[in-house]
């Protein structure tokens, strides 16, 4: 990993400088204040501590042709034809393709009645929502809960009352910690991949910068080629102190080392959901000590199958909240909507990039709700 550090006025100037020179791939190790010093002529500085593994040079873009284009779009459009047809009538299949994003109507045609204008609504609402890969059962739900609303329904707002809906059906929760002498324990489990120890950093981050606790990180995950080197590398910068646990009979005296923090943070050796030993391996680790919260990370590019078979298997662990990462490279995120209230499990974090903290965001279910429908992250 190769350490830069960029100085600026401003925070949103060093980071745009980060950006440009490094693009996306950069994470944000730690930021600092450099004060100012009238003495030295010295205005008042913001430096960020910035690492990346490699830094390779821009590839061409390849543009696709059209006609590969053509040809996707319209074999996109003839499976969800084949599915429209499953939900409602034949006579009903509507004759245009879907919108990539609903956009709802402001006005309504004068020769139109607004009984035929709601049940177009309806019928694109329904193609939208299979588009986004929400369960069937869900869309049926929040048809459900459009009828009861429909004396009040108008083609102009009958998307607002969907986002009520869907907002409704996920629960969510708030990453609240406090000085309380003694220290919070929270420990991340998850499948292989999704980016739990990024989350680690973030958290810790999080927790004493705007939080203002006294952080410890305990790791479990040496069987994960270079994965204490990178929590380790992160810890220097950012002055958060790391303990290794290579046994489970090692983690008592881990914690008793960090009972003078406010907050210790475990990251866990990512695990197949379908390897039960591995599973209990893990387990055998937080089950030696009083762990206060779990929380289980999951990838919103999985789809709702894998989700749901990962988010069954883990409940070996007693999570009691999710935070799904990589909303950068999801395409929809319909998953999220269908893990979270099949499970009745809150969502407290969504993390949409590598940037430590920034790429991070505090579960809101309207924002949640936002995402799910237009199938787009709104910053």
């Amino acid at each position: 990993m190769q350490i830069k550090k960029y100085t600026a006025l401003t925070l949103k100037e060093a980071t745009a400088r980060m950006k440009q020179e490094l693009g996306g791939e950069a994470i944000i190790l730690s930021t600092r204040i450099i004060e100012a010093d009238v003495k030295q002529n010295r205005k008042k500085m913001f430096e960020l501590t910035v690492g990346i593994e490699n830094i390779a040079p821009p590839q061409k873009k390849l543009t696709p042709s059209s006609a590969k284009v053509n040809a996707a779009k319209k074999n996109l459009y003839d499976e969800l034809k084949s599915i429209s047809e499953k939900v409602y009538p034949k006579s009903e299949i509507p004759t245009k393709p879907l919108p990539t994003e609903r956009v709802a109507i402001s006005k309504a045609k004068p020769k139109q009645n607004q009984e035929t204008l709601l049940g177009k609504e309806l019928r694109e609402i329904v193609d939208t929502l299979i588009y986004r890969e929400v369960h069937k059962p869900i869309i049926t739900s929040i048809l459900g809960q459009l009828e009861k609303q429909k004396s009040f329904l108008q083609p102009s707002t009958i998307d607002s009352y969907v986002l009520q809906s869907i907002a409704a059906m996920i629960p969510v929760k708030s990453f609240e910690l406090r000085k309380k002498g003694k220290p919070t324990v929270i420990s991340l489990v998850g499948p292989t991949g999704v980016g739990k120890t990024t989350c680690i950093a973030k958290l810790a981050v999080i927790s004493k910068i705007l939080h203002n606790l006294d952080v410890g990180l305990i790791s479990s995950d040496t069987y994960r080629l270079g994965a204490i080197d990178q929590l380790k590398i992160f810890s220097e910068i950012s002055n958060i102190d790391l303990l290794v646990a290579y046994e489970p009979e090692d983690m008592p005296a881990l914690i008793e080392s960090f009972k003078k923090k406010d907050v210790i943070f475990i990251d866990t050796a990512g695990r197949s959901q379908k390897s039960l030993e591995q599973l209990k391996k893990t387990k055998e680790f937080l089950d030696s000590v009083k762990i206060d919260d779990t929380y289980l990370v999951l990838s919103s590019t999985g789809n709702s199958k894998n989700l749901f078979d990962t988010a069954e298997k883990f409940k070996l662990f007693d999570y009691k909240a999710l935070i799904f990462t990589k909303l950068d490279e999801a395409v929809v995120y319909g998953n999220i909507l269908n893990v979270a209230a099949n499970f009745n499990t809150p969502v407290i974090f969504l993390s949409n990039g590598q940037v430590i903290p920034d790429d991070i965001i505090a579960a809101d279910k309207e924002f949640i709700a936002k995402i799910v429908y237009t199938g787009k992250m709104h910053k």
